[in-house]
């Protein structure tokens, strides 16, 4: 039995003995997860800047404040969240109750991302513990400081049998998939989601697949441009640009163009100073092999700003692409980096069927002061979350269910929807048992009162 499968059976054992279900259990290591991470808040500040050269404050904000407010949120509701839910009885199973339970899958794995590899690590283990799971979670190669200290966090803070990590390439998470989970949370690419789907399937495993995809933010005509340029600027280059709900291509009405892309200049300026790259607010390239995929998607177009670029540093500035076409090679997968190439619409339809000439996006951003078009746009396009006349800020909210549709993802999570995504629904009817009703049995008769109580 090789070391995974002992992992794996260890926590189906542990999760068979029934520890895991009372709520007291899940409450009491939901706040040992606060304290380790409040305990290690400075050693995962420093692992993230030296993963990804995060910011203190970006970090806090992003990654470690965002799954301290998750449990707050998760701590204070769960009982409820737990509670059966008593629902309607049809007349025909009189005198009965229907409840609704939410019960544990059992053992379940995380695959986490690179990008934010805190914060899309334990924001799903706060669902997995909450609904009352065992988890592995599998941290990514590609952000070791992090995934180290990750690793420390929980092996202080849980048993192997309960909750694990396992770190390693792509092959670990290929043997990981290999065994049987009874559920898989996965955040990733769309090309990687399809594996994980793929291997799931051996075992009829249900996933949840967060993936991505071509995010448009829509500036329209009206819209309030130079709020619009702040919020671009801060959705589309936060973690340099390597966020999933990033604002993945600019489609801009071509009678405000000129005037919004000035503003975006200058305010990359205002925030990131003439030189990005001595800017402590500025990210880097997670490696060099995403570095030298982004360099290549930059010879599509033309740069009509910035563009400067140090592969030893892993350092590409805010750059800004004009004159693409939909067949550019920029145009054909999520970018996932500071590049923002720039398209123009003549009238909304058209912004319309530009977006939905694409899969599915996980995002969609909407600027206008138009109610009228507002609600044209969410109710025309189909898209993941989004927001209108801001950027990113759907991830925010814990009262909001993340996720994608489409080639952009499947299922939700976050708040309430990740203790839904780590449960299923039991149903159950209860009755007296010297209640009973003859015509139900053989030999069959009364046809005629089945008819009219069934229709």
């Amino acid at each position: 039995m090789s070391q995974l499968s002992k992992i794996v059976n260890a926590q189906r054992h542990f999760f068979q003995s029934g520890r895991t279900l009372p709520i007291s259990f899940r409450k009491e290591q939901l706040r040992r997860l606060r304290t380790a991470v409040v305990a290690r808040e400075k050693r995962i500040l420093e692992a993230l800047h030296r993963d990804l050269n995060k910011s203190s404050f970006d970090a806090y904000m992003s990654e470690v404040g965002i799954v301290l407010s998750e449990v707050r949120f998760a701590l204070r509701h769960l009982r409820s969240w737990t509670r059966p839910k008593r629902v309607r009885t049809p007349l025909t199973l009189f005198p009965s109750t229907s409840h609704i339970h939410s019960e544990p899958y059992g053992v379940t794995l995380v695959i986490s991302p690179w990008n934010y590899p805190f914060a899309l690590t334990i924001n799903p283990l706060i669902g997995a513990i909450a609904a009352g799971n065992c988890c592995v979670l599998k941290v990514s190669e590609f952000a070791p400081s992090t995934s180290s200290v990750l690793a420390d966090l929980i092996a202080d803070a849980y048993t192997d049998s309960y909750i694990t990590v396992i770190s390693g390439d792509a092959e670990v998470s290929q043997n990981l998939l290999k065994e049987h989970f009874d559920k898989i949370f996965f955040t990733g690419s769309a090309i990687v989601g399809r594996s994980v789907m793929s291997a799931a399937a051996t075992n009829l495993t249900p996933v949840t697949l967060e993936l991505g995809g071509k995010s448009p933010c829509i500036v329209d005509r009206d819209a309030r441009l130079e709020e619009a340029a702040r919020k671009i600027v801060s959705g589309k280059f936060l973690n340099a640009g390597q966020t999933c709900i990033a604002p993945d291509y600019l489609l801009v009405h071509h009678k405000v163009k000129n005037d919004l892309l000035n503003k975006i200049q200058n305010t990359i300026h205002r925030f990131y100073g003439i030189n990005p790259q001595q800017s402590e607010d500025y990210a880097r390239i997670i490696n060099q092999r995403h570095f030298d995929r982004l360099d290549q998607l930059m010879a599509s177009g033309r740069i009509l700003f910035g563009g400067d670029r140090d592969r030893k540093n892993l350092y590409i500035g805010p750059t800004l692409i004009d004159n693409i076409q939909r067949d550019d090679a920029i145009m054909r997968d999520e970018i996932f980096g500071p590049l923002l190439p720039i398209m123009t619409f003549n009238d909304l339809t058209d912004a319309i069927n530009t977006v939905q000439s694409f899969p599915k996006p996980l995002a969609l951003y909407y600027f206008s002061e138009c109610r009228r078009h507002q609600r044209t746009v969410m109710n025309q396009i189909a898209f993941g979350g989004g927001c209108v006349n801001d950027t990113m800020l759907q991830y925010a909210s814990p009262y909001l269910p993340f996720g994608g549709v489409g080639q952009s993802g499947m299922g939700r999570y976050r708040g309430k929807a990740s203790f839904k995504a780590f449960s299923y629904q039991k149903s159950v009817v209860r009755r007296p048992s010297r209640v009973d009703l003859p015509l139900r049995h053989p030999p069959y008769k009364s046809l005629w009162l089945i008819k009219k109580l069934l229709r």
